[in-house]
């Protein structure tokens, strides 16, 4: 006797809900139809950095505060984020948090826990939280230790 599992696609078209189905449907990389980060020519902390630094400037010359953050994995960057506090009114918008935003997306999951990020600022404990949530494996800041920190919970 064999019996009958529904899917996610047929227990929402059962319930009515049948366009949510399409979500489930396509790859991460080709759903979010994301545009290619921008990847340094070496793979070392110092060009990880730069990159941040990077987006960091350019959230100052859009009016923004000063913060950037990359997420590398295998020595590729996987996501990247810059502060949209101010310019969006959104005071969630930090750099790291968008950062992990970014790569979860990209990748398709939420757990990043083969990941590291470079971030131009020690992140304060909302973005711990996410780095922590999001199994962040490393937390690299200028002007810290080499070893980066691994994210934790709490203040």
């Amino acid at each position: 006797m064999t019996s009958f599992i529904p899917d996610r696609r047929h227990l929402l078209s059962v319930a009515g809900l049948a366009p949510l189905a399409s979500l489930w449907r396509t790859s991460p990389a080709a759903a979010q139809n994301l545009p290619p980060l921008e990847q340094p020519a070496e793979r070392t902390r110092t060009a990880y950095f730069a990159r941040a630094r990077a987006l960091r400037d350019q959230a100052v010359r859009e009016g923004d505060q000063a913060y950037g953050a990359v997420v590398v994995r295998d020595g590729v960057i996987v996501g990247e984020g810059r502060n949209y506090v101010v310019l969006h009114n959104d005071p969630t918008a930090h750099s790291e948090l968008l950062s992990v935003r970014d790569a979860a997306r990209r990748l398709g999951t939420r757990d990043l826990s083969d990941c590291d990020v470079y971030s131009t600022a020690t992140p304060c404990a909302m973005c711990q939280g996410a780095l922590y949530w999001g199994r962040i494996r490393r937390v690299y800041t200028e002007g810290a230790s080499e070893q980066g920190i691994a994210p934790r919970l709490g203040c």
